[in-house]
């Protein structure tokens, strides 16, 4: 009888730990979740944030409130994601000032991969390089041998801003064509197209849902695209990299999503698996395809891999380059 109670009672504990760890899983999100954007409302990594934070919160049945704390080129939001409550009540919208800025400040403040993890990356806009339609050339390969006859007058290039996405891309141009160019930095992107469009610089690598209406226009030329694959709002335009034959040229403007380091596995792949779920959705679809993203879904372990490469890619760029801010 004995060994029959202390079966039983075993099996009890036993059952009850059990029991006890699939409700305390079962519980997230008990509270709401806070999304923070590291930029002003209205951009794109805002719009994404909002779009998935609405769907998430109809999934949960828990607000879900979007944080802009905007400054320092997105360090600010960044840093108070990084020392929130490791719970998975704090998530934080990236894009890839997240692996650029620590290579380029003097003292970072985060590491992308040992102060954060992945939670899901949902999709890139390529970039286009665009030139003035006045600029005789009609290729992306025109453009480099251009700027090979130039090389003591080395073409402009034309950026929102010292260590910009914009900038690296073009630096990393510069760096793999091993052509000269004349780095043009704007106080913002408007500024820096409005003068393109002039002709008063010679490039740019813009967005392809800013780009589209002023290559529609005539205004700009559009030569090739960042990414390894063509935009879809932009068919036709080669993928620089096969273009010119760089094939580890490979530049664009991801978003996804990361937390703390240490925030639990279970709730990460929970909120990775339900993101994942909520991209499949027709109007998330639309909607994204809207602001011109290509979907690149990237699941908590993919997305860790992919930050990593970036953070090792642009630091070399920035070293190169010599490039700093303060």
């Amino acid at each position: 009888m004995n060994i029959f109670y202390k079966a039983v009672a075993g099996l009890a504990v036993a059952l009850s730990a059990t029991l006890g760890h699939s409700t305390a899983m079962a519980a997230y999100p008990e509270k709401p979740i806070k999304i923070i954007v590291p930029f002003t409302a209205g951009g794109v990594v805002d719009q994404t944030a909002r779009i998935i934070g609405e769907k998430l919160s109809k999934k949960y049945g828990q607000p879900v409130i979007v944080e802009n704390k905007a400054g320092a080129s997105g360090a600010i939001g960044t840093e108070m994601a990084m020392v929130a409550q490791p719970d998975g009540y704090t998530l934080l919208c990236v894009s890839p000032g997240h692996a650029i800025l620590p290579s380029l400040m003097k003292r970072p403040k985060w590491n992308p991969n040992t102060d954060f993890r992945g939670i899901y990356g949902f999709g890139e806009i390529p970039n286009v390089i665009v030139v003035p339609a006045a600029l005789p050339v009609k290729t992306i390969s025109d453009l480099m041998s251009l700027a090979k006859e130039r090389a003591d007058q080395p073409l402009t290039l034309a950026s929102p801003g010292v260590g910009t996405s914009v900038h690296l891309a073009g630096a990393m141009l510069a760096q793999q064509a091993k052509i000269n160019l004349t780095h043009v930095p704007y106080r913002g992107q408007p500024d820096a197209i409005t003068d393109l469009i002039a002709g008063r610089v010679d490039m740019m690598p813009l967005s392809s849902s800013l780009a589209k209406a002023h290559i529609d226009s005539g205004k700009l030329r559009g030569l090739a695209v960042t990414t390894s694959y063509e935009s879809s709002l932009l068919p036709g335009i080669p993928p620089l990299a096969k273009a010119v034959n760089l094939p580890d040229y490979q530049a664009s403007t991801w978003f996804g999503f990361v937390t703390q380091a240490k925030v639990p596995d279970a709730i990460v792949k929970q909120l990775s698996n339900d993101i994942a779920e909520i991209l499949k959705m027709p109007d998330v679809q639309q909607q994204f395809a809207t602001l011109g993203m290509e979907s690149t879904p990237r699941d908590y372990a993919q997305f860790d891999t992919f930050v990593d490469g970036e953070f090792k890619k642009w630091k070399t760029v920035i070293e190169e380059g010599k490039l700093q801010i303060e």
